[in-house]
């Protein structure tokens, strides 16, 4: 008989869920200033319609990864915290990039980003390698983002 562990599938739930809720309530609040369309684009741009599907499968393996680590009593202060600073620099990122259109202060947050997004990985990976390694699309996408960032600023002053 197999035995369901609800507790292991309620911390699951809600690692997932945080993110995936944060992420849907920022780009509710966003749509409205969204422009990516009307920008001068660089070379390897991806469409529109890429960003809200690679974000929510990002967002997901995130949840997990701190699931991960959540369910298997593997989590302390100093993973915790790089998880949610780097999930409040991620969130704050659109606000400042669209609604704000501070393409160039954007940009420099976006590396912020990217260095909390490595030191994370870095941190879960000691306490748990697929933890970690769940989050190498995410440094990897938030890199290329960086990159679309850098040049949007400067196809666009």
């Amino acid at each position: 008989m197999i035995q369901i562990n609800w507790q292991k599938i309620k911390t699951y739930a809600i690692s997932i869920l945080i993110p995936v809720a944060l992420g849907a309530v920022v780009g509710l609040v966003i749509s409205g200033a969204m422009d990516y369309d009307s920008l001068e684009k660089p070379p390897l741009a991806p469409p529109s319609v890429l960003f809200p599907i690679v974000w929510s499968i990002l967002y997901v393996l995130m949840g997990v990864s701190y699931g991960r680590l959540s369910v298997r009593g593997l989590n302390d202060s100093e993973a915790t915290s790089v998880y949610f600073a780097q999930l409040a620099v991620n969130l704050l990122w659109p606000v400042f990039f669209f609604v704000l259109k501070w393409r160039l202060f954007s940009f420099i947050w976006i590396i912020a980003l990217l260095v909390l997004v490595i030191t994370m990985a870095i941190r879960f990976y000691r306490r748990d390698k697929a933890a970690g390694l769940l989050q190498i699309p995410y440094a990897a996408w938030v890199a290329f983002a960086s990159y679309l960032n850098l040049m949007a600023y400067l196809l666009n002053r």
